[in-house]
């Protein structure tokens, strides 16, 4: 895929996540099918703190100053110590499509970047701009499958004891 059709992926997933979460209420977004799994609430927390502080900031170090250190990030300690789990599912959604949409509009704004500028990572080495937003897409479909995964796991949870097995295999 070019620059321009990831930029554009990226663009979709505004609507995207809206309509996959959009209509849920903030209980039912708590919900963990277990523990070590994360609720919707805090899904949704996590790709608007990662758009925020990892991806797009990131990015931007990378094509204007890739010798400069990327600010450090904690996805995993932001569930607990942000209280993910307590804010509001709206809230979140909006939050994130308020980033997501200044993303797009600083990535279509750019002139001629040059997506092979490298950072060299102390952990992860030399990493391009065009492998972050490459990644930034992976990323959003990541977290689609885990939304997808938490409604069928919530479907189930739901409907009780009726099988969900006549749909498919899972």
């Amino acid at each position: 895929m070019t620059p321009n059709q990831l930029i554009e992926e990226l663009h979709r997933g505004i609507d995207l996540f809206s309509a996959l979460v959009g209509h849920i209420d903030d209980d039912s977004a708590r919900w963990r099918e277990s523990p070590e799994r994360w609720s919707l609430v805090e899904i949704v927390a996590h790709l608007a703190d990662e758009e925020r502080e990892d991806f797009r900031a990131r990015t931007r170090l990378t094509l204007e100053s890739p010798d400069q250190s990327w600010p450090q990030i904690d996805p995993q300690g932001w569930i607990a110590g942000r209280r993910y789990q307590e804010k509001s599912l709206a809230a979140c959604l909006d939050d994130f499509q308020e980033e997501r949409t200044e993303s797009v509009r600083w990535l279509r704004s750019l002139s001629n970047p040059d997506w092979s500028s490298t950072h060299h990572h102390p952990k992860g080495g030399p990493t391009t701009a065009g492998f972050l937003l490459a990644n930034w897409v992976a990323h959003d479909l990541h977290h689609i499958r885990q939304i997808v995964r938490w409604k069928h796991g919530y479907l189930d949870y739901r409907t009780g004891d009726l099988s969900l097995g006549y749909a498919g295999e899972w």
